[in-house]
């Protein structure tokens, strides 16, 4: 009678804790989230558009207003070039081009006027070498 009562209680612990928990956590949790006076909103928008060249196109609306819009343009040899310009006003530009081994290699002016050259070469086991090149504004 003793272990019969003690296999009840415990059942009853496990079905009152796995309906009261949520509950008394859920109240818990909305609260993070509900406007209160010390809890700031923020938001912030992503618009993704198919641009006249049939790529994907960006623009970013921050939290405090600011617009950054992503430009993507494919080359004439192919491959996607890109052109970020931020809130500021600052541009900063992709270009990327295929090398002779079929390597990607790329060149990132940004918005400073700071440049790096990406060199990318296939090896002939497959494997790719990168070699990075930056000059400072």
């Amino acid at each position: 009678m003793n272990r019969r009562n003690l296999v009840s209680a415990a059942v009853a612990a496990i079905f009152v804790s796995t309906v009261t928990l949520p509950a008394m956590a859920q109240p818990a949790e909305t609260s993070k989230t509900a406007s209160s006076a010390t809890s700031k909103t923020t938001t912030h928008s992503v618009h993704r558009h198919r641009g006249a060249d049939g790529l994907v196109d960006k623009t970013v609306t921050g939290p405090k207003g600011g617009v950054t819009t992503v430009d993507r343009s494919r080359g004439a040899d192919g491959v996607v070039d890109k052109t970020v310009t931020g809130p500021k006003g600052g541009v900063t530009t992709v270009d990327r081009s295929r090398g002779a081994d079929g390597a990607i290699d790329s060149t990132i002016t940004n918005a400073k006027g700071g440049v790096s050259t990406v060199d990318r070469s296939r090896n002939a086991d497959g494997t790719t070498d990168k070699v990075v090149t930056t000059t400072r504004p």
